[in-house]
């Protein structure tokens, strides 16, 4: 047995599934062991190593398992980094293994050698390690793996390519000499009895008691909505949370933040009390103030607790078994003023979210294309979003229910892991439809590309629904709309426009199905006949770039300061402009006239 048949064999004791990947040189031992393995763990092949990457985090996200990746040396290595570092910034636990140029080599500037151990030392700052000689496994592979799914992180494996061909030698029972074992362990921190008794005291003691939960929270629902209504609380959810309670209950808020809903703003503007459950949520402002409310924190990780806010308590825990001890220790609120309040503005605020996608557009109102689907969504749906302005619909329009799960790039909000992620998750969840909700940037920068992904693996899934939406308007949207708002600024053609590609086109060309959508009345059709598919299938929507993302927060100022620089910049489409504002002012409006 080589070194290269024992990662595999030790990857299949770890039940690793698939390897997302992409081939070179550098792991040429390791692809031939692949092929003495029978392909198992199964090799998936990405057009490219960062989509490898994403694939990965794709299929722990929606697993919540730890995906594994493996790439080449050098260019392949630095490829993978932009996936592996959503990763890390997101708390997903993913493993990579890389490939190295020979040890002789090391040192000598020869081709495509890079000091990997220097380029992940960031990424995977638990744990990233060299194999220098067979003994070194199986340790490095189960520190490796059980650090990712212990601490949700990235951790590196770097093997240079004759270590791969290798006969593989166990460690020794002797000196210098490190043994291993396999498997992780279950467990559940909780926090100490007196911390439990002073967060009571706090949540206790206020009267308009506001809860911001996050993927941390995604186990404990049951604990979440009763401590919800035991408090009088509504609930307003991170956007890596979006999954964690169901929007159709009537105190769920909805998103907080930039990409927010006006309720949450308002539900944190007013609070005298905060609880956040499993979430680094890191804008600030829009939090209450610093001398607002009191405020408790539940965090399985102590190094995340204390950061976005002077929380009075900080409980070290698991979200469920910390709340399971929390609960008994807290008084029903009385008063139910505070709840109809934020559920009352919860209501109104659907409404409005209703009303403005039916404003008229020009072609297509992509509020209108993402809140079509929220009513045909299937109650197993996987759905992704990439980031830009298709971001802002996603948090808006969309309403979790049922098993439905989502994600995006949380924290590191990179652009394209829409599509691959949606493919990771196919792979974690074959006999479950998936749904990528893209802008046209992110398409032709990652999604295109991965239809050739999909189009190669989609017999395989028992389910081979995968939905890709694409928001086409030929412009890179959602920072035309920030240099709008922020700088007064209007569009810069140059550096925004883009090229109209026909998407539906080229989905057909790779075997798939797809369509272009140009009239409002054609969208919920359209929507119908990707979900009954056969295949995945590419929705290329013409929508309207004029339709302004603005945040909750914001004022009049800002909203005419948006307004001013678009109609200087480009006086012929002053009506769509009037008619996307119309659209944000009716939220200021009372009793929803418009």
């Amino acid at each position: 047995m080589k070194v290269s048949d024992y990662v595999l064999e030790r990857l299949r004791d770890w039940e690793v599934e698939y390897v997302f990947a992409y081939p070179g040189d550098g792991i040429n031992g390791l692809l031939a062991a692949w092929g003495r393995a029978e392909d198992r763990p199964r090799f998936v092949q990405a057009r490219h190593e960062e989509m490898a990457a994403f694939e990965a985090v794709g299929y722990a996200k929606f697993s919540g398992r730890t995906g594994v990746c493996a790439a080449t040396s050098g260019p392949g290595a630095i490829h993978l980094l932009n996936g592996l570092y959503d990763a890390k910034l997101d708390h997903v636990p993913v493993v990579a293994i890389v490939g190295q140029t020979d040890r002789s080599a090391m040192g000598g500037s020869y081709q495509q050698e890079v000091d990997l151990a220097a380029l992940y030392k960031d990424v995977a700052s638990e744990f990233c390690e060299v194999v220098t000689v067979p003994a070194q496994l199986p340790n490095v592979l189960d520190r490796a793996m059980r650090t990712a799914a212990t601490r949700r992180t990235v951790t590196a494996v770097i093997i240079p390519a004759d270590v791969q061909e290798l006969d593989y030698e166990p460690p020794a029972h002797a000196f210098k000499q490190v043994p291993s074992s396999l498997g992780t362990p279950r467990y559940t921190p909780v926090p100490a009895e007196e911390d439990l008794e002073r967060a009571a005291e706090v949540l206790n003691a206020g009267e308009r008691v506001a809860m911001l939960i996050g993927q941390g929270a995604r186990s404990a629902r049951a604990e979440v909505e009763r401590a919800a209504e035991l408090l009088g609380a509504g609930v307003a959810k991170a956007l890596l949370g979006k999954d964690a309670l169901p929007d159709t209950l009537p105190y769920v808020t909805g998103s907080i933040g930039l990409l927010g809903t006006r309720p949450s703003y308002e539900m944190m503007r007013d609070c005298d009390t905060l609880l956040v459950v499993g979430s680094s949520f890191p804008y600030t402002q829009f939090l209450p103030g610093f001398d607002q409310a009191r405020a408790v924190q539940i965090d399985v990780d102590p190094f995340m607790v204390g950061l976005r806010y002077p929380f009075e308590v900080n409980l070290v825990g698991d979200a469920g078994e910390t709340l399971r001890r929390l609960l008994p220790l807290l008084e029903p609120k009385k008063d139910g003023t505070w709840r109809k309040t934020i559920e009352d503005n919860t209501a109104r605020w659907w409404e409005v979210m209703e009303r403005r996608a039916e404003v008229s557009a020009d072609p297509v109102n992509p509020e209108h294309v993402v809140h079509a689907l929220d009513a045909l969504l299937p109650e197993n749906a996987i759905i992704a979003a990439d980031s830009g302005s298709a971001a802002n619909w996603y948090a808006r329009h969309l309403r979790m229910r049922g098993a439905m799960r989502g994600s995006l790039s949380g924290t590191l909000a990179t652009m394209g892991p829409g599509v691959p992620y949606v493919i990771g998750a196919k792979f974690a969840h074959p006999d479950r439809p998936g749904i990528a909700i893209v802008g046209d940037g992110a398409m032709q920068m990652n999604g295109l590309a991965e239809l050739i992904t999909a189009a190669k693996y989609h017999r395989e899934w028992s389910d081979p629904r995968l939905v890709v939406a694409v928001l086409n308007n030929q412009d890179l949207n959602q920072v035309t709309w920030e240099m709008r708002a922020m700088q007064g600024s209007p569009q810069f053609e140059p550096s925004q426009g883009l090229p109209d590609v026909p998407y539906a086109d080229i989905a057909q060309l790779l075997g798939l199905h797809g369509v272009r959508v140009e009239r409002p009345e054609h969208v919920e059709t359209a929507w119908r006949q990707a979900l009954a598919a056969d295949r995945p299938f590419v929705i290329d929507f013409r929508t309207d770039p004029a339709v302004p993302p603005i945040p909750p927060h914001a004022d009049w100022d800002q909203i005419k300061a948006a307004a001013s620089s678009v109609l200087k910049g480009d006086s012929d489409r002053k009506s769509v402009v009037r008619q996307g504002l119309k659209a944000k002012i009716q939220e200021f409006l009372p009793g929803g006239r418009s």
